[in-house]
């Protein structure tokens, strides 16, 4: 096990599937004060529209299906990303779904908080945690990854 301590001022990524942009641009809307104090990141088209939106800064990646969640999983290895904030679509399929599901499992792995709804997002933010320094603790994966 390891200990990393993650920042007060969060990097935050925002992601959505197109039938979820606005229901996640209406959550940036709603708690816009609080994510104005810390740095967000989003995929191409999520990314426009909440800074579009919100007037609030976002530092844009490649659309998801073009890699942009290939990006934001590498952002979250190298130790660069807080928190995912993803609000994906269950019922419609999507051509990229091996990278959402690598997204995922990165996410896991480097035990990065992610929201995949309004509630969980809601409750993340509203924790005393999301604006403290917080030591997070990352599990050792070498022993499973030499047996494979």
């Amino acid at each position: 096990m390891k200990e990393v301590s993650v920042p007060a001022i969060k990097r935050i990524a925002l992601i959505a599937h197109d039938n979820r942009k606005e229901d996640l641009v209406n959550w940036v809307k709603t708690h816009r004060e609080i994510l104005s104090k810390h740095q967000l990141y989003g995929t191409g088209t999520t990314g426009k529209l909440i800074s579009e939106e919100t007037e609030l800064p976002v530092y844009r990646f490649l659309s998801g299906p073009l890699g942009g969640d290939q990006q934001i999983g590498a952002k979250i290895a190298e130790g660069d990303l807080d928190i995912v904030i993803f609000f994906w679509d269950p019922l419609t399929a999507q051509p990229h779904d091996p990278d959402v599901k690598a997204l995922l499992r990165i996410a896991v792995l480097y035990n990065v908080p992610m929201a995949c709804n309004r509630s969980t997002a809601d409750y993340m933010i509203n924790s005393p945690q999301f604006t403290k320094t917080y030591k997070k603790i990352l599990l050792s994966y070498n022993t499973k990854v030499k047996k494979d």
